[in-house]
């Protein structure tokens, strides 16, 4: 159960917006809720939204008077997000003004790895929540994240639903599809894949041996979002790396 939202993926529970409103769809057992329960429920999820959304609001005012770009990187987990981030600070190299916040339940696994090739990085962990919200964010500014022109990186908690529904204060959500899930995911879970201004499909090395298609999967991402840019690349080949740092060098200059 998110301590944040009450979502219960157990219960496969989903989350989208609906004209600014966070609204969950219980399929397994909203047969057993009362309409007074839904109601108190939906009147809860607002405010939970509405002061996160106030909060995002102030962190990115925060970032843009101080030239700081912020990319949010949502993925269910085993997408190959912390992979990325390893090899794009040994690409980018020390010099590079790029911070990284790491978002998992538990542990520093991912911060580890990721300081091992020289990132400045810090984990941050939710407990019980699915997901970071934007005032986890806020207690970094000014202390982790220095005022000071840079890219921010935030590696979201590995999941495709509610990180998609809480703003941080992003400049852009980047929405990550391994091969190695189904091709549909973009039509299952649409939201953050309208939302999202860039699409990474990665561990493209793998397709050759999956039975995925490529094209397939970019119709899906298509339907929920015409104009999205979509990359292809392998973290582990290197393939398809020079377009993302290419897309990242704005926030490096």
């Amino acid at each position: 159960m998110c301590r944040d939202c009450g979502c219960d993926q157990a219960s496969r529970e989903h989350a989208h917006r609906v004209n600014g409103r966070l609204v969950h769809h219980t399929h397994a057992h909203e047969h057993q809720h009362g309409h007074g329960d839904s109601t108190r429920r939906l009147s809860v999820e607002q405010s939970v939204l509405a002061k996160n959304d106030a909060i995002a609001e102030q962190n990115r005012g925060w970032f843009k008077s101080h030239r700081i770009r912020v990319l949010n990187l949502i993925s269910a987990p085993g997408s190959g997000k912390t992979l990325l981030l390893e090899k794009t600070v040994a690409r980018v190299g020390r010099s590079a003004r790029v911070v990284i916040l790491t978002g998992d339940q538990a542990h520093e696994f991912d911060a580890e790895r990721l300081r091992a090739v020289g990132a400045e990085v810090r984990q941050l962990n939710t407990g019980s929540s699915c997901h970071l919200d934007a005032s986890m964010i806020a207690r970094e500014l000014g202390a982790f994240v220095k005022p000071v022109p840079q890219l921010l990186v935030i590696e979201n908690v590995g999941n495709l639903v509610c990180p998609a529904a809480f703003d941080l204060g992003e400049a852009m959500k980047v929405a990550l599809l391994s091969t190695t899930e189904g091709e549909d995911k973009p039509s299952k879970y649409p939201l953050l894949f309208h939302e999202a201004g860039l699409v990474v499909l990665t561990k493209m090395d793998l397709a050759p041996h999956l039975d995925w298609n490529v094209e397939l999967c970019e119709r899906h991402i298509r339907s929920v979002n015409m104009s999205v840019d979509i990359l292809r690349l392998s973290a582990r080949t290197g393939a398809g790396l020079d377009p993302w740092l290419s897309f990242l060098q704005v926030g490096l200059s």
